[in-house]
């Protein structure tokens, strides 16, 4: 079994509640510590206050400044060392880096779990 990182921190970014508690206790149950935001603004906020955030998992389609897919690209630009996770109930956006992993919603958790201790592992 993958062992997950001390302190790993992911921030959960959906503007629906029901999705971003969903998920947010998936990722608890799991081990890791969770913050949550409704829109990429808030959780821009959060990698500015927090340097041990090691994933985001982000809902594409958000209301606000920008969109999930922006929030991602943001994130990759200036915390390259963040993994980053997309979902959506629409198609894969085109404009997502190779980098990003992209499930569609309803997600299966195991994927996306795997996929999150790889990324925080890989991370150190």
């Amino acid at each position: 079994m993958i062992e997950i990182p001390p302190n790993a921190l992911i921030v959960v970014v959906d503007d629906d509640i029901f999705e971003r508690m969903g998920a947010s206790v998936m990722f608890l149950d799991a081990g890791y510590r969770v913050l949550e935001a409704g829109d990429a603004d808030e959780a821009l906020r959060f990698f500015e206050a927090n340097a041990d955030v090691r994933v985001l998992f982000t809902d594409v389609s958000m209301p606000g400044s920008m969109s999930g897919s922006d929030l991602a690209h943001q994130v990759a630009e200036r915390w390259p060392g963040v993994g980053i996770i997309v979902t959506s109930g629409r198609p894969r956006p085109h404009k997502l880096p190779s980098s990003m992993q992209f499930h569609d919603k309803p997600y299966e958790p195991a994927a996306v779990l795997r996929q999150a201790m790889a990324m925080t592992n890989q991370l150190g």
